[in-house]
């Protein structure tokens, strides 16, 4: 039984990836996450009492994920200058993959102050793993200027997502540049 309801609970998460990855948050409904599971509506609600708590559980499995990733591409840089290009790298490269397009849904929807918090709580994780390479750098407030880039990647992250005229190689470039040397280019 309780096998079932964690294959349950993981088609349920799989089909939100789905449905945030194709349509946005308004595609996020529970008859929605019904019909791909093949479940009843009711059903759903045996797993999550509501949209947040999908996206609350999405955030917990996926976030870390994504974040392992990205200190794992840091990992093998070999310099401080070279963490913080594969931080902005890895995480520009992660935009086609369907968890972190769920992800960027989620950050764009209405969400109760408990699934906020825990969002901003893995943001600050992510955050926190390039203050020490900005320390390196000479940065006198490592954190401010984690911020910063993390700030830069997001925006890179949306102009990806739009589709904008630019090729996502191009955004990506930029995105390092601006990391690296500001607006020194």
């Amino acid at each position: 039984m309780a096998e079932h309801r964690s294959m349950q609970r993981a088609a349920l998460l799989d089909a939100a990836r789905t449905l945030l990855s194709e349509g946005g948050t308004e595609a996020l409904t529970f008859p929605a996450l019904a019909e791909r599971t093949g479940l009843a509506r009711s059903s759903v609600y045996e797993y999550f009492r509501s949209r947040a708590a999908v996206v609350e559980e999405l955030c917990a499995v996926d976030f870390p994920v994504w974040a392992a990733e990205v200190e794992a591409a840091m990992e093998r840089a070999d310099s401080a200058a070279g963490k913080v290009e594969a931080y902005v790298r890895r995480q520009l490269a992660l935009v086609g993959d369907r968890r972190h397009r769920a992800v960027v849904a989620i950050s764009a929807s209405e969400l109760d102050a408990g699934a906020r918090e825990k969002i901003r709580a893995a943001h600050g994780g992510l955050i926190a793993m390039i203050v020490e390479a900005l320390g390196e750098l000479g940065h006198e407030q490592p954190r401010l200027a984690a911020m910063l880039v993390q700030g830069v990647v997001d925006a890179a992250v949306r102009r990806i997502e739009l589709g904008a005229a630019e090729d996502p190689a191009v955004v990506t470039e930029a995105a390092v540049n601006m990391a690296l040397r500001g607006v020194k280019g």
